[in-house]
């Protein structure tokens, strides 16, 4: 028991000094097997220190100032993680038609998901409670 609180310390002192707002769960594989790993990151998720956004994907976390629960602690919410996650895991992505429009002056109206274009094939999911990323796939960006 003594090796997974220290396991847990670990990856609460790496998180604590990372710049990063979204990490992978390889990035704590030099730390300890893939189980221990798993098993620190759900105690780190479980105290509210982390979200869990996606398989191997996690946000760094805080309680909710309204419920208390655990909420995503990056700025700009679901959105700007979901968008960081994908740069995380390699993706290239643009933002989707109705960001377009909005930021082009096009439109009035904000987009109330979190919707991308991402280049190649995306078989993977990244939500957090009732929010998940929205995307289309393209071959190419241009």
């Amino acid at each position: 028991m003594k090796a997974s609180s220290s396991l847990k310390q670990r990856l609460e002192k790496r998180i604590k000094r990372s710049q990063k707002e979204v990490f992978l769960r390889a990035d704590f594989a030099d730390l300890g097997g893939y189980d221990q790993v798993g098993r620190a990151l759900q105690q780190l998720v479980g105290t509210g220190q982390l979200v869990r956004i996606g398989q191997g994907l996690y946000a760094r976390g805080r309680a909710s100032a309204v419920t208390g629960k655990p909420t995503i602690a990056v700025p700009g919410g679901f959105k700007a993680a979901s968008r960081v996650a994908l740069n995380r895991l390699g993706y290239k992505w643009e933002p989707g038609n109705f960001e377009k429009a909005y930021n082009n002056g096009e439109t009035t109206q904000l987009a109330a998901n979190a919707n991308v274009v991402v280049q190649g094939r995306l078989n993977r999911k990244i939500a957090f409670g009732n929010q998940s990323l929205q995307y289309k796939t393209k071959s190419h960006l241009g």
